[in-house]
């Protein structure tokens, strides 16, 4: 919001929708994407259940898997490791995009790189503030609980 601080001071009609549309990209990458990820953290921690992460979660984080063939660095949004710290899972958060199967591919790729270090995590966690694809539910129903899709719905209600 700094950039538009003085033309918020002298606040006139309609001026503030439009710097509030303006804005908003910004918004969403920088405050809003960033606590729904945390958000997410939170919930693997403390209210999601050892049949979602596949063992009771003991430390969860995120980070940065770096592949040495492409040398590329791949965001992990949310890292649960269990007690023993093995790794659990790993998840993406899209605040504001529908996740769809681009989404579970990436995932699948990150998963691939840490299994072949000796780290492959049981579990992949999608969580989307607006949904998920159609294709993507059907590709987690058949996973047989290998993929676990978090909606707001359950995102609220544990499990």
């Amino acid at each position: 919001m700094r950039p538009y601080w003085a033309q918020l001071e002298r606040v006139r009609q309609g001026r503030t929708e439009r710097i509030w549309r303006a804005v908003q990209p910004r918004f969403r990458s920088n405050v809003a994407g960033p606590v729904y990820e945390r958000m997410c953290r939170v919930w693997c921690e403390d209210f999601a259940s050892e049949e979602t992460l596949g063992d009771m979660a003991g430390r969860v984080q995120s980070g940065v898997v770096h592949d040495a063939t492409t040398r590329t660095g791949h965001e992990v949004d949310v890292a649960v490791r269990g007690p023993d710290g093995a790794l659990l899972a790993i998840g993406e958060a899209k605040w504001g995009d529908v996740v769809g199967l681009g989404h579970l591919e990436r995932l699948e790729r990150v998963a691939a790189l840490l299994a072949a270090r000796g780290e492959e995590p049981g579990r992949l966690l999608l969580f989307s503030g607006t949904g998920f694809m159609p294709a993507l539910q059907e590709a987690a129903a058949r996973s047989g609980g290998r993929v676990q899709l978090v909606g707001l719905e359950r995102l609220y209600t544990g499990s």
